[in-house]
């Protein structure tokens, strides 16, 4: 576990599912504790980015939309007012502890110019020199492949990206599931976490199954994905439960949870 409790930067990424209730709205609570844990970490010495999902589904939740539209233009304007609400609530609540964030959107196009990667890369690090937390999304409301290119598809794919953007010592993926399962853990009670995944196998991309709640657009498969993604480069990945944020103090303790996708290095 040396490789987790000696990160010192680190991207956490966190879905739609953990950022907000089954109807939308945002879950404060859990926003505020999510805000307060990553500025902790951030004074203790460490460097985070923060990926979010949830543009889309707060946006669905401000404009009170019985449900996410199917509509690929609907859903860019609809991301387009649930970003706003979103940055605005990440400025409001890292705010009381302090910590500046800044809002950093991406398309596909930053890995594959050369010319824009480097750009991009040269914003993650002044950004972390200045100790800001970079809070990154997908501009949905420019690229869409997410909604239906030059794009990622999903922000468990954007955020194994930054981790390679940034260098980062690990990519922590906070989801509404604690970790990779023998078994469906939702219909099967014997199902039984796997701890420690060396390597991204075809079994274990087997094993991720399909997609996740409504509000989102990845499942464990995106997050298996992504994982190999960070560990092709050298970056342990961890996928946990962001039912409670403040589990990141455990994992950087030392504590096992969630899986370690590793990279032959425990």
């Amino acid at each position: 576990m040396s490789a987790v409790t000696q990160a010192k930067r680190i991207v956490v990424k966190v879905g739609t599912s953990t950022l907000t209730y089954e109807n939308g709205k945002l879950n404060l609570r859990r926003m505020e504790t999510l805000c307060k844990v990553l500025t902790d970490l951030q004074n203790a010495g460490r460097e985070i980015v923060l990926v979010t999902s949830g543009a889309i589904g707060v946006g669905v939740g401000k404009l009170g939309l019985p449900e996410r539209p199917q509509e690929t233009e609907k859903k860019q304007a609809i991301a387009a007012v649930g970003q706003c609400e979103l940055m605005f609530m990440y400025d409001k609540l890292f705010g009381e502890y302090n910590q500046t964030v800044a809002q950093v959107l991406l398309t596909g196009d930053v890995v594959a110019n050369e010319h824009n990667k480097r750009n991009t890369q040269n914003t993650f690090t002044e950004l972390i020199k200045m100790g800001i937390i970079p809070v990154v999304n997908e501009n949905d409301s420019v690229a869409i492949d997410e909604l239906v290119g030059n794009n990622f598809g999903d922000n468990d794919t954007l955020s194994a990206t930054v981790a390679v953007l940034t260098d980062a010592d690990l990519l922590v993926i906070l989801t509404d599931i604690d970790g990779l399962y023998d078994a469906n853990p939702r219909v099967d009670p014997e199902a039984k976490r796997i701890p420690y995944v060396a390597q991204v196998t075809d079994g274990i991309r087997a094993l991720a199954g399909g997609t996740g709640s409504n509000r989102g657009t990845g499942g464990m498969s995106t997050k298996v994905s992504a994982a190999a993604i960070a560990n092709e480069a050298g970056i342990p990945c961890c996928v946990m439960s962001g039912a409670d944020p403040k589990a990141l103090y455990q994992l950087f303790d030392g504590v096992q949870i969630g899986t370690l996708f590793g990279t032959g290095k425990r």
